[in-house]
C-alpha cells in the first residue's frame, strides 16, 4: 500500500488542534457538511431561483438558473421525496407505509422476496457493486446494526451479545437482486440505504435539470451536493470543505460538475463512559469505524450516489486501502486523519485551494 500512498502524491497540510464535538441533537444532524459559497451572475440576466425544503432527514437546498427555473426546483423536490418514500426502511406514517420497496423487502426478508421499482433495483445494482468492489467496507445490509445503534433516535452503546446476534444478520451478499425483483436470503435481514441515499437524492433533482431547461444548478442534501451546467458568468462552482475539528472551512474546491459527498465522525455520535462513538459503523465489528481518519470527502463525476457510498467505504477502510478503491471508480478525495493531517489525492492537488486564514 506505500507505493499507492506514493502514486496519489500527498498533499500534507496542517490544520488546527482538535475542537471537541459537537453534541448530538437535531440541529447538528441537519448541518451541512458543505457550505456553499454566493453564486454570481450576469447583470441583465434572470435572478437565480432559490429554494429550501426538507426531506430525507435533512434540509433540501437548490440554487437553480434556466428559463424555467422555478418549476424545476418544484420538480426536484417532488423527486427527492419520491425516492425516499421508496428507500426509507422506517414504517413511517408520513410516508404512507404501504407499496414502498425497501420497507416491504424487508419485511419479507426469509420469505419469496418482494418487487421493487425500477428506481430502486437501479439503487440497488450500483450499491451492490459497490459492496462487492470495497470488500464489504459498505454493506447495505446493516439495518440490524443501525437499529440497534439508533444514532438518529436514542442513541446507545449495545451489549455485546446483542451486536453479535445483528451481525449474524448482514451481509450484502445475500442479498439477491433480479431486476426489480429482490430478496433478503435470511429472517430478520434489513437493508439501510442511508449512506447512499443523500446522494442518490442529488442524483434525482440533476436529472430533473436536465429536462427541464436549466442551465446551471447546485442541489445540496445533507453532506451530497450535486453540480449541473455552468454558472452565468462561465466560472467553476466553489465548494468549501468544512473543517471537521472546529468553525469554518479547510478549503475550497474548484469544480466544473460533478458530485461532492463527505462521511465524518463528528456529524452524528454520542459518548459514554469518556469513549466517543460515531455513526459510521463498520461492517466487520458491528462497533464504529477506528480507521484513523475523522473526515472523507469524495468527488465522482457522474453519480451522487456513489460519491455518497465511496465516503462512508472509504471512512472505514482508512486512508491507504481507499486510494485503489477511488481509482477502480475514478473518484478524488479529500482525507482528514485524527492527527490532523490533510490528504489531498493526486486529481485534486490543483483543485483544492487552502484555506490560509484557518477559519
Amino acid at each position: 500500500m506505500a507505493q499507492k500512498i506514493k502514486e496519489a502524491k500527498k498533499a500534507r497540510l496542517p490544520v488546527g488542534k482538535r475542537a471537541g464535538y459537537f453534541s448530538l441533537c437535531l440541529g447538528a444532524a441537519l448541518l451541512l457538511i458543505f457550505w456553499i459559497n454566493a453564486l454570481l451572475h450576469h447583470a441583465g440576466e434572470s435572478q437565480p431561483y432559490e429554494l429550501t425544503t426538507f426531506s430525507m432527514g435533512s434540509y433540501v437546498r437548490q440554487t437553480v438558473w434556466g428559463t424555467q427555473e422555478e418549476q424545476a426546483a418544484k420538480l426536484a423536490v417532488q423527486a427527492v421525496d419520491s425516492l425516499e418514500w421508496e428507500i426509507s426502511w422506517r414504517d413511517a406514517p408520513e410516508l404512507g407505509g404501504e407499496g414502498r420497496s425497501i420497507l416491504r423487502l424487508n419485511q419479507s426478508a426469509g420469505r419469496d422476496g418482494a418487487t421493487i421499482s425500477p428506481a430502486t433495483g437501479e439503487l440497488l445494482e450500483t450499491a451492490l457493486a459497490l459492496c462487492e468492489t470495497s470488500c464489504g467496507a459498505f454493506d447495505i445490509t446493516l439495518g440490524p446494526l443501525t437499529r440497534l445503534w439508533d444514532f438518529d433516535g436514542s442513541p446507545r452503546l449495545p451489549k455485546q451479545e446483542e451486536l453479535t446476534r445483528a451481525l449474524a444478520l448482514t451481509g450484502w451478499q445475500d442479498v439477491l437482486l433480479d431486476g426489480t425483483r429482490a430478496r433478503l436470503a435470511r429472517p430478520g435481514m434489513a437493508i439501510d440505504l442511508g449512506a447512499i441515499g443523500k446522494g442518490a437524492a442529488c442524483d434525482r433533482a440533476v436529472d430533473v435539470y436536465r429536462q427541464n431547461d436549466v442551465t446551471g444548478a447546485v442541489v445540496a442534501v445533507g453532506g451530497s451536493i450535486g453540480l449541473y451546467g455552468k454558472k452565468p458568468q462561465g466560472q467553476s462552482w466553489r465548494v468549501s470543505v468544512r473543517n471537521p475539528e472546529g468553525e469554518g472551512s479547510l478549503g475550497t474546491l474548484e469544480l466544473e460538475s460533478g458530485f461532492v459527498s463527505t462521511s465524518g465522525s463528528y456529524e452524528k455520535f454520542f459518548q459514554q463512559d469518556g469513549k466517543t462513538y460515531c455513526h459510521l459503523l463498520d461492517p466487520r465489528t458491528g462497533y464504529p469505524a477506528e480507521s484513523g481518519l475523522i473526515s472523507v470527502t469524495v468527488w465522482h463525476p457522474e453519480s451522487g450516489a456513489l460519491s455518497d457510498g465511496l465516503s462512508t467505504a472509504c471512512f472505514v477502510l482508512g486512508l491507504e486501502e481507499s486510494l485503489s478503491l477511488l481509482r477502480e471508480y475514478q473518484a478524488q478525495g479529500v482525507f482528514v486523519d485524527q492527527d490532523g493531517t490533510v490528504t489531498v489525492t493526486e486529481g485534486f492537488e490543483d483543485r483544492f485551494i487552502r484555506n490560509n486564514s484557518g477559519d
